[in-house]
């Protein structure tokens, strides 16, 4: 169950880095079989979209982070959830002769069961031990309808959308409460709107839907769903609050990341994504945004440190570290800052 140490993250996350080869090729080295896999062009040729592929939708059906358009088939994109990997065709945005690419990559539980514990059943591929869910269902338009995440433990971060026609991507988060969200896809400061999670903050059971705003429960709509619980040396969601100096905030999370997505909620700017992989050293400063499909970029003047027992940040740019502006995070790690065994983790 959730908030055991996992003195092993990767074998729950981990991210890719590799080259192109415009045929096919196999991404291994994961240890785990993976069930959700974000992918992003990194360099060379014409700037591409974020693809999202996971197991429920099965392989093959993506989703762009950075659009809201409804998910499409693409038999040249990620093709198969291999057992310490994936596969992939010789599609540009995953696999262009020469150009560079990252996988991020998490461990569910396969293709998914059927959950009742809702009002609305709900298919849930749910891993207890990492606190990450992947949830299919079809929405009924009722406001305050549940639908099961399988977790046992209350989410602290949710990300809906929408697959069967254009929508914004929906994302809840604890440290904004849930009578407000962001939208994935956008620049947009934290909204409020009691129609997305009708106000009301996930159980340890389901996750409640309203029926307006974003549309997560539009009738007859079908949806997916990332349900991610916090749990001790491998994951940490919340906010901090920049200070607008060079000497950085500090964000404590309890390990070394290997991967840190945040966004501005009280402004507005870009989402960021920063990775143990594409910067092996501090400092990280090579960054992708979901939002957008600019390819990645090195910027000092966003520069963050990866640390033993959190991450901190050295720049006074907005997009992280606004004097008095607010900011929501999703970490994963690379290590616990001290194990189930008393071992501590080095610094980088």
């Amino acid at each position: 169950m959730a908030y055991t140490t996992i003195d092993k993250p990767s074998k729950y996350f981990n991210t890719n880095t590799w080259t192109g080869n415009g045929t096919t090729q196999s991404i291994t080295g994961l240890n785990f079989s993976p069930d959700w896999v974000w992918i992003k062009k990194r360099s060379g040729g014409t700037a591409r979209s974020h693809q999202l592929y996971d197991v429920i939708r099965t392989a093959t059906k993506y989703l762009h982070s950075d659009t809201t358009d409804a998910e499409g088939t693409f038999s040249n994109g990620l093709t198969a959830f291999n057992s310490d990997g994936f596969s992939i065709g010789d599609g540009d945005g995953v696999n262009g002769n020469t150009f560079t690419y990252v996988g991020w990559s998490w461990d569910a539980n396969g293709a998914g069961v059927s959950n009742t514990q809702g009002s609305i059943t709900s298919t849930v591929s749910a891993n207890t031990t990492s606190g990450f869910s992947i949830v299919s269902y079809t929405s009924d338009g009722n406001s305050g309808a549940t639908v099961g995440h399988g977790l046992g433990v209350a989410p602290k971060m949710v990300i809906v959308k929408r697959r069967n026609s254009a929508e914004d991507w929906g994302v809840g988060h604890t440290s904004l409460g849930w009578t407000n969200f962001l939208r994935l896809n956008t620049t947009g400061a934290s909204s409020s709107s009691a129609g997305l999670w009708n106000n009301t903050a996930p159980s340890s059971t389901v996750v409640t839907l309203g029926n307006s705003g974003i549309s997560n429960n539009g009738s007859g709509t079908t949806m997916i769903m990332y349900c991610f619980a916090e749990v001790k040396g491998f994951s940490k969601f919340g906010s901090y609050t920049g200070n607008g100096s060079t000497d950085g905030t500090f964000v404590y999370t309890g390990f070394k990341p290997a991967f840190v997505l945040y966004k501005v909620s009280s402004t507005t700017d870009s989402w960021m994504i920063m990775d143990n992989k594409r910067d092996i050293f501090n400092q990280v400063i090579n960054q992708l945004e979901p939002n957008v499909n600019n390819a990645a970029v090195d910027n000092t003047a966003r520069a963050m440190d990866f640390l033993s027992n959190g991450f901190k940040f050295r720049s006074t740019n907005t997009q992280n570290n606004q004097s008095g502006a607010t900011y929501i995070y999703m970490a994963f790690a690379e290590n616990p800052f001290v194990s189930s065994t008393g071992i501590p983790t080095t610094a980088r």
